[in-house]
């Protein structure tokens, strides 16, 4: 894993850490969980706006960590090429 790599990985493995303390999915960052809820919940809607207003150089932050998680952009590129089922 080169430095690149692993510096990404580390911020998402913590949000994940956060996001599972609080109940959530392991795989699940806190943001796109909060994209995700924030039409069900206030607090969600809420913790939405806040974390998009730390990532304020990100435009909707949220929105793209959701996106990300859909279309598994974490993955290591091993499983994005084979698509092992």
């Amino acid at each position: 894993m080169s430095k690149r790599t692993f510096g990404y990985q580390i911020p998402i493995a913590i949000d994940q850490l956060f996001n599972t303390l609080l109940a959530g999915h392991a795989d699940e960052t806190l943001s796109a969980r909060a994209w995700r809820m924030q039409h069900l919940k206030k607090r969600w809607a809420l913790m939405k706006r806040m974390i998009d207003l730390i990532f304020f150089w990100q435009e909707d932050h949220c929105y793209q960590s959701y996106l990300s998680e859909k279309e598994r952009k974490h993955y290591p590129e091993y499983y994005k090429k084979y698509n092992i089922k």
